[in-house]
Parts: structure tokens; sequence; C-alpha cells
């Protein structure tokens, strides 16, 4: 995996508040999209520091592509923003969760409003949210 520790622009960046952060061994944090208004889990990403000091700064969520190995601005290819409302960091210090607006109401790729769509009922996972944008009309 390629390092995923900051560039020097946002090294440069007033970070002090990263240092309480524990990153894991690979320099990153879980991260939980959550709706500012209705408390729903929206998605789960990850960050490094960078991604993190630049989602304070820039007040939109930016996390670290783990597939790609690169900084990921969320929305920049579906338009669907997540702007930042709050950030929290758990008790033990190693998951933040990120109090957004998700702008357009979809966060997940595959159209839906959260990539938590399925619910395990009687021992099999059931879609139970629907489609509200096609995905081939979203990522062209």
């Amino acid at each position: 995996m390629p390092d995923p520790t900051p560039s020097s622009a946002a090294s440069r960046l007033d970070t002090g508040f990263l240092d309480e952060v524990h990153w894991d061994a690979d320099g990153l944090i879980p991260a939980i999209a959550q709706d500012a208004e209705s408390g729903d889990i929206l998605m789960v990403a990850w960050m490094n520091r960078e991604a993190l000091a630049l989602t304070v700064r820039e007040n939109r969520a930016v996390y670290w592509s783990r597939s790609r190995a690169k900084l990921w601005y969320k929305g920049e290819e579906s338009g669907h923003v997540q702007t930042l409302r709050e950030v929290r960091l758990d008790c033990d210090g190693d998951v933040v969760v990120l109090r957004i607006d998700q702008l357009g109401g979809i966060a997940c790729h595959t159209g839906r409003r959260s990539c938590f769509f399925r619910v395990l009922r009687d021992g099999q996972w059931q879609t139970v949210e629907p489609v509200l944008k096609n995905p081939d009309e979203i990522y062209r």
C-alpha cells in the first residue's frame, strides 16, 4: 500500500488536534459519516492525517481511498458532496464520526441514500432501501 502520510500542503495546516488521534499501523482511522439531522449512518470510509486535516479546513468530507491509494473528495465525481457540521473522536481515539449534510441525498455509489441498505432478516440479507438514482447516470 502506498504511504498515506500527509503532503507538505496539508502538513502546513494547524493540525495539532491530529496528534490525539490513534492512527492504525497504515496511518489510517475509520470515519463514520452520519446525517447531522436524522442521525442515520450513511457510510464508513478511511482517513489519513491529510484527509482529516483537509476535511476540517474545507468543511467537506475528504477520505483516503485504500483501493485507489489517493485522497478522495466525496462527491468529486458524483456531485454528492458531504458538508461538515461536526467531527467527533471516540473515547479510544481510534474512530471519528463526521456529522454531515449529504448534498443530493445520496451517499452510496449504488445510488442509495446510505451504504447500509441491507438488513439481516431470518438469516438472509434483504435490501430495504431503494435506488434513488441509477449509478450509470451518476458515474459516466
